[in-house]
């Protein structure tokens, strides 16, 4: 079984991914994690990648499914994987469909969280964290007991840069711009399901399982 997890930043992903992956018994594919594994075990693949990553270069999509196709036949593989967040755009997707036959492996679900912007940048911009140990809260979800400070030690809680407001915008702009139009590339091969991803995390987790079922 192999599934393709899409979604905007806020959406929830590593959350339903964690689920899936263990209910499902599936091998968990970022390929942030992938790379920066086969950089640190010096593979030839992670060689090449190194040196664009040192030249504060992206890693081109040719080289970065190549090391997705590597990671496919590790062991943990052997029930299936879940990619998340790749691909990330139209290009890698297609390079993908062309190395997965190599490796026995088809594209089973595309599932797509969808969720409205609104709510996204008030999921991402509501995050703080304690200056201190590092607990997290969300001013909507789990809020602190005093405004601004930690319960756990009494720290001072922030807003990281990366939750802010200008760059929230900018990283869903990135998404719609790059992701999005996968929505519409695997719609047209009958492979997406969408999503709510606006309900609740065990309710979004329901349909993602109801939808497994059936393959």
């Amino acid at each position: 079984m192999l599934i393709i997890l899409l979604g905007p930043p806020g959406a929830g992903k590593g959350t339903q991914a964690e689920r899936i992956v263990k209910k499902r018994q599936l091998a968990y594919i970022a390929t942030g994690d992938i790379l920066r594994n086969a950089v640190k075990a010096e593979t030839a693949l992670g060689r090449k990648a190194k040196q664009y990553m040192d030249q504060g270069q992206l890693v081109p999509d040719e080289l970065v499914v190549e090391i997705v196709k590597e990671r496919l036949t590790d062991p943990d593989c052997a029930k299936g994987a879940l990619l998340d967040g790749f691909p990330r755009t139209v290009n890698q997707a297609v390079f993908l469909e062309q190395v997965l036959p190599n490796v026995g492996f088809g594209i089973d679900r595309v599932l797509s969280i969808e969720v409205a912007e609104k709510e996204l940048i008030e999921r991402l911009t509501g995050r703080r964290v304690c200056s201190d140990c590092g607990a997290s809260y969300h001013l909507k979800f789990k809020p602190p007991q005093v405004r601004n400070v930690c319960d756990q030690c009494g720290g001072d809680l922030f807003q990281r840069d990366d939750d802010s407001l200008e760059t929230v915008e900018e990283r869903l702009q990135v998404y719609k711009s790059q992701t999005e139009p996968l929505v519409k590339f695997y719609l047209d091969k009958n492979l997406l399901d969408r999503i709510d991803g606006n309900l609740d995390i065990d309710q979004v987790f329901e349909q993602i399982d109801d939808i497994l079922e059936r393959i």
